[in-house]
């Protein structure tokens, strides 16, 4: 059998790198101006969109509110309706420039429910295409991702912008 190393050079970051106690969304919420470093993809007045570095698939992001709470039932009522909105409008972005057949979008609230950042609420909005699972994860846990993140930002940036208006 003709054996072939597939790379994910970009998980070891993650999984061997230090875990700080900073917030990435507080970070790229206060990092204003290096939205391409924290891969910012648009702004609002109360949330953010962002895409995820270490993502399940192609242009996983991940949509949070720029103020630091963990509680879904805390957040104020015009957060939820940007929040909600800022879902919305990325779902029609990732249809448009990515065409997937379908999403999964949704939170994970407290660790045990496997909240990374679980003081800091995010939603996930992740697109899917028939058949994008496949054996990778599985036996040699690794996701193959076909696009850089920054290509995937600059085309998703577009387009929410344009959304935004």
């Amino acid at each position: 059998m003709d054996e072939r190393p597939l790379w994910a050079p970009w998980r070891l970051q993650y999984v061997a790198g230090p875990k700080g106690d900073g917030c990435i969304f507080c970070a790229a919420g206060e990092g204003q101006g290096d939205d391409e470093r924290h891969y910012v993809l648009a702004r609002g007045e109360r949330c953010l969109a962002m895409l995820n570095a270490f993502p399940y698939a192609s242009g996983h992001l991940m949509v949070a509110p720029y103020r630091h709470i963990g509680d879904l039932t805390a957040l104020e009522p015009p957060e939820v309706a940007e929040v909600m909105d800022v879902v919305r409008r990325s779902i029609e972005a990732l249809r448009t420039v990515m065409n997937p057949q379908g999403f999964n979008v949704g939170l994970n609230l407290g660790e045990s429910a496997g909240a990374g950042f679980k003081d800091h609420l995010h939603f996930h909005v992740v697109p899917r295409w028939t058949g994008d699972t496949n054996f990778m994860p599985v036996l040699a846990d690794t996701r193959v991702i076909s696009q850089a993140l920054a290509d995937t930002a600059a085309a998703l940036r577009g387009e929410l912008t344009e959304s935004a208006a």
